[in-house]
């Protein structure tokens, strides 16, 4: 991934740092976007054409990178979803607070009837 939301830093430090209660998402869901996100939010995130978040499990870290546990099915576009650029991972469904973010290695337009997947595996978060 390549980066780390300013809302995840900060609930980070004040978790580790100064011993403030920060609860985990019960679920963690990836976003798709056609204009990338930045540590502040923002971005294009994909709309309509039956585009939802999907949820995401991950592997236990090894040692300091884990990845997705299951491949990552979006619904099948029932109208043009424009060219994907980059993705994030968020607390919720809809809304809630971005926590990763990274672009695609390779931008995809997703048209009519066509489906985006993450193979297992092919998500992959670290810690530097």
């Amino acid at each position: 991934m390549s980066g780390k939301s300013n809302y995840l830093e900060t609930q980070l430090l004040n978790h580790v740092l100064r011993n403030t209660a920060y609860s985990s998402p019960t679920t963690i869901y990836v976003a798709l976007f056609t204009t990338a996100p930045t540590e502040a939010g923002g971005g294009v995130e994909v709309t309509g054409g039956s585009y939802a978040r999907q949820s995401v499990t991950f592997t236990v870290p090894a040692p300091d990178s884990c990845s997705n546990s299951a491949d990552i099915t979006f619904p099948m576009a029932t109208a043009d979803w424009g060219t994907v650029e980059a993705f994030a991972l968020f607390d919720q469904s809809s809304g809630g607070n971005m926590l990763y973010f990274a672009n695609l290695t390779a931008s995809r337009e997703i048209l009519t009837n066509d489906q985006f997947r993450f193979p297992s595996g092919q998500l992959l978060v670290t810690e530097d």
